[in-house]
């Protein structure tokens, strides 16, 4: 089972433990509603928390394997795209998860995106209040 499987099978499972063995140490998180990425695994690791909690009838329905740049590369990595659709705050969602993988076959960069633009909206702020539920971002809202 490749790592693409893996990682389609942990999120199934809502098995953290299971996602957390498949990302590098410094792996980097490209959000659809943030510019700069989340990084390193316990960011990353407590973001997927968030996110397994945030979607509802979450799947994937599709995938494409081979190589692509990558944001911090001037070369290709072995990539692959998993297409899925699932709902956040009563809205359908349609998306992608871009994973690009290291020499180990684990996954350093992950980038995800979303549409249409109410269901970006209706993830950013779930994901939003997760966060700041879990202490992994400050209340903004807070004086």
């Amino acid at each position: 089972m490749n790592t693409s499987d893996r990682f389609r099978a942990a999120v199934a499972d809502q098995d953290l433990g299971a996602l957390e063995d498949l990302f590098t140490d410094d792996i980097r998180f490209f959000s659809p509603v943030k510019f700069t990425p989340f990084e390193g695994k316990a960011m990353v690791m407590g973001l997927f928390g968030v996110l397994l909690r945030t979607f509802e009838d979450f799947r994937y329905i599709g995938d494409h394997s081979g190589t692509a740049q990558t944001s911090t590369d001037a070369g290709t990595a072995p990539s692959s795209v998993l297409l899925f659709r699932a709902r956040a705050g009563g809205k359908e969602i349609h998306g992608i998860d871009l994973l690009h993988f290291d020499d180990d076959g684990r996954i350093k960069e992950f980038t995800v995106m979303v549409r249409p633009q109410s269901a970006v909206h209706a993830l950013s702020e779930a994901v939003l209040a997760g966060l700041v539920a879990d202490g992994l971002v400050p209340d903004a809202g807070r004086s």
